[in-house]
């Protein structure tokens, strides 16, 4: 890295301490655990397998226990190698760490996936009876669940392929893709910088240099273009596979699945969404006129209008959304106090750390960890603010055990972007200058753009490549930029110019490979959000204690049952309107503050 540096935050040292999970990659616990697991697990394949359409409900509770234990006790092995692995993508010894991690889950799969085979073999009646047993009802929902994916599973040998394989294929190829761009540097004004670094330049005030760290990211980009092609091609082609073998309708339905919501509801969304593309374009021809520019183009999409915006410092940012939390819950501000006292939040940005931000759940017998990279801008507070909001869910929900502490990605999106919500408001509510106000609303307004109608113009990107990879075969690196292209420019219509150089700029988003079809849960989460704060600003008592109740539920019950407890119907077409028009009331704020100035 460079001698030049940018002015520091306080976060350059936040680092986290794995120590709960294990002490250092040579801990002998780690190694322990690494051997005893799969002795374990052949302990429990000798007494279950064969047996299962047979059990009792209290030997099946019996057996789900023993089967929980194997689950994190390889739970924890893999957070913690992937996690280490996460903040030095460079280190061959940490991918080494991660690879034998990946090895080792793939080993533990093929010797347990009998219990599932087995248990989706189970007769329909007997198993409605298993599920309403007293005995089993700690895991009910889970066990309902499991019974959707009965057409989907495979034979016990197939299964134990399709594990043995994965190591080599899907999950290697998705370890190549985060190795390849977390070793990438990117050349700005004579510095090296990582992707990271580079991409938080796109919202400097100084269009100059936007437009610099625009051409350095797509110079980078072209260079790695053939092999980011090629691994998206890989990863298309083995999800067809894959879906193919388990008699999947189309790309996006084992995604449905999980999220437990169902194709209509899915096209409901969508429909809603690109339906209301005009109130994007509407707002990028106000923030045109605040940028008093002629042209907007795709590298000022997240210029700030405040033009001379503070770094802000992290322990600024740990009071900001402390403060928030607290206001709503104390609950929430105490759990949230935890990740900072306890050294759970990896914030500092430094060479070969993976980008981006997330929380991991790891496992119910510990505690989740926070992801991110913090580089002092207020966009960075409010990521800070949503991925501690993951992290109080995840925290919560660990009494539902780890079979149902997890929800699924539609709902796990809900506590983190109400999280951002409580943050934006409590600064709104502190500002009393309207052009710093109508600054942060603005910031707040690209924001749920990004979250909302952005990932649902990538879902329909993924559509367009999903589909044409099946139907036409392998895509070239000009297929893929012309697919993302027309996508982008139905969303941002002549509002914004999109450049040539943007239209590379597919290959470095990680979702269309990790997790194909995710993108929507975020459309979702948001519209589900900007709701239940509705619900909450009009209705304050006792809303934040059925808030927790939901958090903790995790993933026990069905995600229309768990949000009905506060009165919302996520299965009601109309619903996504709502969550629209409370969108559209805040680019009307906008109009009339800018209006004001």
């Amino acid at each position: 890295m460079s001698g030049k540096s940018s002015e520091k935050t306080g976060a350059e040292n936040i680092t986290w301490d794995l120590s709960d999970l294990y002490k250092s990659p040579d801990d002998p616990k780690l190694n322990s655990d690494k051997k005893s697991i799969l002795r374990e697990a052949e302990k429990f394949a000798g007494k279950y397998h064969g047996r299962v359409s047979s059990l009792s409900a209290s030997d099946f509770a019996e057996a789900l226990r023993a089967y929980e234990k194997l689950i994190q006790k390889a739970g924890k092995i893999g957070s913690y190698s992937h996690l280490i692995w996460s903040t030095n993508t460079e280190d061959a010894a940490l991918g080494k760490l991660l690879q034998e991690a990946n090895e080792l889950g793939s080993e533990l799969s093929q010797k347990l996936v009998f219990f599932d085979v087995e248990w989706m073999k189970v007769d329909d009646d007997r198993a409605e009876e298993l599920i309403n047993s007293e005995e089993l009802s700690g895991w009910k929902h889970y066990l309902t669940v499991s019974r959707l994916y009965k057409d989907h599973t495979l034979s016990e040998d197939a299964e134990q392929v399709m594990s043995a394989k994965s190591v080599t294929g899907r999950s290697a190829w998705n370890r190549y893709f985060d190795e390849t761009l977390g070793a990438a540097r990117f050349e700005l004004d004579g510095e090296e910088m990582t992707e990271q670094q580079v991409l938080s330049k796109l919202h400097s005030p100084d269009r100059d240099l936007r437009r610099r760290a625009h051409a350095s990211l797509t110079q980078t980009f072209k260079k790695l273009s053939r092999t980011l092609t090629f691994i998206f091609n890989t990863l298309l082609a083995d999800k067809h596979t894959n879906d193919k073998l388990r008699g999947y309708e189309s790309w996006i339905t084992s995604r449905n699945l999980s999220n437990q919501t169902d194709s209509e509801t899915v096209e409901a969304l969508i429909s809603a969404v690109t339906g209301r593309y005009e109130l994007v374009q509407r707002f990028y021809k106000l923030k045109r006129q605040l940028l008093d520019v002629d042209e907007l183009f795709d590298y000022d999409r997240y210029a700030p209008i405040a033009k001379n915006r503070e770094t802000v410092k992290w322990k600024e940012a740990q009071a900001m959304v402390l403060e928030a939390y607290g206001d709503f819950h104390p609950q929430m501000k105490s759990i949230a106090a935890e990740f900072f006292d306890k050294k759970w939040i990896d914030a500092a940005i430094r060479p070969g750390k993976r980008g981006g931000a997330y929380s991991a759940s790891t496992v119910t017998s510990v505690h989740p960890y926070v992801f991110m990279n913090f580089d002092g801008q207020l966009r960075d507070v409010q990521t800070l603010a949503h991925e501690l909001g993951h992290g109080v869910h995840q925290y919560l929900s660990r009494k539902q055990g780890e079979l149902q502490s997890s929800t699924p990605l539609t709902t796990a999106e809900t506590a983190s972007v109400f999280g951002e919500m409580l943050v934006f408001n409590k600064l709104m509510e502190k500002i009393d200058d309207p052009r710093e106000k109508l600054a942060l609303l603005i910031s707040k307004i690209d924001d749920t753009i990004a979250t909302v109608f952005r990932q649902i113009s990538m879902n329909r990107f993924e559509d367009r490549i999903h589909t044409e990879r099946r139907e036409k075969g392998e895509l070239t690196t000009e297929q893929f930029s012309k697919h993302w292209y027309e996508t982008q420019r139905d969303l941002y219509g002549d509002s914004i110019t999109i450049t040539d150089e943007y239209r590379l700029w597919w290959c470095y988003i990680p979702h269309f490979l990790h997790t194909p079809g995710y993108v929507y849960a975020y459309a979702f989460g948001e519209l589900l959000v900007l709701a239940l704060y509705d619900s909450y600003r009009n209705q304050k008592n006792g809303f934040a204690d059925k808030y927790i109740e939901l958090l903790e539920a995790g993933g026990s019950d069905w995600p229309h049952e768990i949000v009905a407890k506060l009165d919302i119907d996520i299965r009601d077409a109309e619903f996504w309107n709502r969550g629209l028009d409370l969108f559209e009331s805040m680019i009307e704020q906008a109009e009339e503050l800018a209006g004001t100035l």
